[in-house]
């Protein structure tokens, strides 16, 4: 299992103002901070890192939601912190019940925002 992930951001300000907004739907709240380093806990770890850096290479990182509703409010909250869409919520070909959302955070990473909805799976 995955204790943390950190990503690279270019400025630190900006990139935590942006995931304390765009995270918070899915329960995460900057509760750590060292530094240009910022940790988010969902409630149980503090499994989520950004750390400011002078190369940033975009990466696409996955959190899981909830519910339906989780995805969609995760989606609205990380536009009006100013991402970039990349895919509004919906059901994906992926395979059967999965339903997300896509954005391209302040630095390009692609972050989602997935809900498994096992009802739709067979």
């Amino acid at each position: 299992m995955i204790a943390h992930t950190t990503l690279h951001v270019s400025d630190y300000t900006k990139s935590k103002a942006f995931y304390v907004q765009a995270l918070a739907p899915l329960g995460y709240q900057n509760n750590m901070e060292y530094g240009e380093a910022a940790g988010f806990n969902d409630g149980k770890n503090t499994d989520f890192w950004i750390e400011s850096e002078d190369t940033v290479v975009p990466t696409h990182l996955a959190f899981e939601a909830h519910s339906r509703k989780e995805v969609e409010e995760f989606y609205k909250a990380a536009l009006n912190a100013g991402a970039t869409d990349n895919g509004g919520p919906g059901y994906r070909d992926y395979w059967p019940g999965y339903y997300a959302a896509f954005v391209y955070d302040p630095d390009g990473h692609n972050i989602e925002a997935v809900w498994y909805d096992y009802e739709k799976v067979s």
